[in-house]
């Protein structure tokens, strides 16, 4: 038994089926359900017992405290987290709140769980931090990519927030003994990706025939990580990493926000071309580039790969035509997760530039 919190999200989702279609452990998923949190992802899964899934707040204390009395579980993975950097521009209580003050409780209620753990468990049983390489702030254009020990950095209030998570998790290894292992992973990108992030915002515009927004000039240069290579990276952490360590995870694909577009446009014109034979790429449309944009990031990933063996299996080129395949078999999806404050979110934050 694992439990996992965040697991109705993206990445969480990804995780919780692809542990449940290669393991026989159980899962305790336990998820918020915001905006991003999607029971939907989850559907497959429906009569699986060894799914059990809990709406509760990583903040609440007693509830993650009963949780774990009762499943007795010997590993906590925790996705659960506010990620839209735009969002916590808008609105940084929220991710405050989330991931510095729920990390915190978290973190205070596995203490106590495991502190009480027959040696033997106490021994085996780890906490696994999933986090993001946006912590490392901006890297110039021929900077070497993120290692380990780069400075922290963050630029964003997401980023600030995920950098206190980080520091608090390591503090209560280094303080307590609290068993611990973080994950910071570039951009991801696959199946069940809320449409507000780039590669799903693209393919979701694209069909209805609506522009598609691109922040400043586009050369924002990411490294691209598909989420199942992702959940496969965390899986091997939480196998055989050190505990105290931080991994990197990332797919060894730097490309600009432009390019990706473009890419993504190539694979619609080829998938699902428009009924006017005019490409995609026609409806692109450049909007006002937002507060504190960070220009670059890029992971070193090599060690996870000389410590533990990992490596992403998707290329990107195999990554994406997989992503935008997925989109155009499930419109149902899409169409259920585009809520009316989804819409309104959309045209606050992609405001066409002026004069544009």
């Amino acid at each position: 038994m694992i439990l996992v919190t965040g697991g109705a999200g993206f990445i969480g989702a990804n995780f919780v089926l692809d542990w449940l279609g290669s393991r026989d452990d159980s899962v305790v998923n336990v998820d918020k359900l915001t905006y991003a949190g999607n029971i939907e992802n989850l559907a497959s899964l429906k009569n699986d017992a060894r799914h059990i899934f809990v709406q509760a707040d990583i903040g609440d204390s007693q509830a993650i405290a009963r949780l774990l009395a009762e499943h007795q579980p010997r590993a906590v993975v925790n996705f659960a987290a506010e990620s839209h950097v735009d969002r916590s521009i808008h609105g940084p209580e929220d991710f405050i709140q989330t991931n510095v003050v729920g990390t915190f409780r978290i973190l205070e209620a596995v203490r106590h769980y495991w502190s009480a753990l027959p040696a033997p468990e106490k021994e085996a049983f780890r906490f696994l931090h999933v986090s993001t390489d946006e912590v490392y702030g901006s890297l110039e254009p021929q900077a070497p990519a993120f290692a380990e020990d780069h400075n922290y950095e963050p630029n964003s209030p997401y980023s600030a927030s995920k950098a206190a998570s980080d520091h608090l998790v390591r503090a209560w290894h280094h303080t307590y003994g609290l068993p611990v292992l973080t994950t910071n992973c570039s951009n991801n990108y696959g199946p069940y990706h809320f449409p507000e992030k780039l590669i799903p915002l693209i393919i979701v515009n694209a069909l209805a025939g609506k522009p598609l927004p691109i922040y400043g000039d586009g050369m924002q240069v990411r490294d691209w990580l598909y989420v199942g290579d992702h959940c496969s990276a965390i899986r091997r952490v939480l196998e055989a990493g050190k505990v105290g360590e931080t991994y990197n995870v990332g797919g060894w694909n730097e490309k600009a926000n432009l390019d990706i577009v473009k890419t993504v446009c190539a694979l619609l014109d080829e998938m699902r071309p428009r009924t006017d034979g005019q490409s995609y790429a026609h409806q692109i449309a450049f909007v006002q580039d937002r507060p504190g944009h960070d220009r670059r990031y890029a992971i070193d990933a090599r060690k996870i790969e000389r410590e533990l063996g990992w490596r992403p299996a998707e290329t990107f080129e195999s990554g994406i035509r997989k992503t935008v395949q997925w989109y155009l078999e499930h419109p149902q999806w899409v169409a259920n997760v585009q809520s009316g404050a989804y819409r309104d979110w959309l045209q606050k934050q992609y405001a066409p530039q002026e004069g544009a």
